[in-house]
């Protein structure tokens, strides 16, 4: 089943998906290209991971790929919606996409095997785990400001539910201003499964009811710019829809300003770091 979480005459209710409209409760049906759309989970914590796909270690020219899932977590507050603006700070530039397929935690799981990972989770949905790389020189790779502020991480449109999908036959694409800009298939590009992931990360960590673990991006991250529409779309999901903007006030300059770094330009634009080192200095 494809659920939506949408505002309707004031109020916070679910709906069903059929067809182009969200039927609610009262049998009352929205239509989908008119609905204010809301988040379908709202976690305690969000865990994502650094490196999960093959054509992104190649990107990066990788000589030692990544054997086991590297997480880091983000704050609840990135959370946004379908149709929610990306607000990138003034004097910034490297603002780059990621689109992800993510899962949301249906109740308290902790120390469970990768068979039973997947009777945990409540269902699919797709992200969109923005990074502002011109940060990237902070927090050691811990990625707090990078990736965890205000908004950075829309989810939707909808959530599906886990029996509905295969996770390892999911096509992902995104799409700029209408231009495909990744693509891939879980089945030959994940190297690490979306069960396997949960299990990992929940060794440690009680995962909590509405939780959310982003599962990687494929090769191709790059920066947008204030006016692009950045769309990801997940086969038997749906497509999630966000625009970036300019944040609408400076940022107090308290500790360390954006700057662009050799890392700043590894990241964001894929660039061996024997380049970024060399390319840096034009912008010093």
């Amino acid at each position: 089943m494809k659920r939506a979480h949408i505002q309707h005459q004031g109020m916070s209710v679910w709906g069903v998906v059929e067809g182009d409209n969200i039927v609610l409760p009262s049998g009352q049906q929205v239509a989908i290209d008119g609905a204010h759309f809301l988040p379908v989970t709202q976690p305690s914590k969000i865990i994502a991971p650094h490196l999960t796909y093959k054509s992104r270690c190649v990107e990066y020219k990788m000589t030692n790929i990544p054997t086991e899932p590297h997480f880091f977590l983000m704050p609840p507050t990135a959370i946004s919606a379908h149709k929610a603006t990306v607000a990138r700070p003034r004097n910034t530039q490297f603002l780059n996409y990621e689109g992800e397929i993510a899962v949301v935690i249906d109740r308290q799981c902790k120390n469970v095997t990768v068979d039973e990972a997947l009777s945990y989770v409540r269902g699919y949905t797709i992200a969109n785990d923005f990074g502002l790389h011109d940060l990237r020189h902070l927090d050691r790779g811990a990625m707090t400001r990078v990736k965890g502020q205000d908004g950075f991480c829309p989810i939707g449109p909808y959530l599906v539910d886990t029996d509905d999908l295969d996770q390892d036959d999911l096509t992902l694409k995104t799409y700029v201003n209408g231009e495909v800009v990744q693509e891939t298939h879980t089945g030959t590009d994940l190297m690490f499964s979306v069960a396997y992931q949960v299990a990992d990360a929940a060794r440690f960590i009680t995962l909590m009811p509405g939780d959310l673990i982003l599962t990687g991006t494929p090769a191709n991250s790059r920066p947008v710019n204030i006016g692009d529409v950045v769309e990801v779309e997940v086969g038997g999901i749906g497509k999630l829809q966000n625009a970036v903007v300019e944040l609408d006030h400076d940022i107090v300059e308290v500790g360390f300003q954006p700057m662009v770094s050799a890392a700043t330009l590894h990241v964001a634009l894929a660039m061996p770091e024997d380049e970024a080192e060399e390319e840096v200095k034009k912008y010093q």
